[in-house]
């Protein structure tokens, strides 16, 4: 099983609300999901990104790929060098 860290859109048409989950990489982009670990708003001004760290370094530790959209978003979180790996 291919675990990824991605986005889940969410919101009303042109005011996008993300969640950042834990999800298998097979199913769809606003489909089943392991865990939400996170919300990105990108519409706010400075953009909003809350994001449980631990949760996250937990997930990459055990095998789960972040998505180079999230890996960025991580790295504004504050989870740094976790997020390359």
């Amino acid at each position: 099983m291919a675990v990824k860290i991605r986005l889940r859109r969410m919101g009303a048409k042109k005011k996008p609300y993300y969640r950042i989950v834990v999800a298998d990489s097979r199913y769809p982009r606003d489909g089943r999901f392991i865990e939400e670990i996170g919300t990105y708003n990108p519409i706010a001004q400075p953009a909003e990104i809350k994001v449980d760290l631990e949760k996250a370094s937990q997930w990459i530790a055990n095998g789960a790929q972040p998505t180079d959209t999230v890996k960025e978003l991580l790295k504004k979180a504050g989870l740094g060098a976790k997020a390359e790996a």
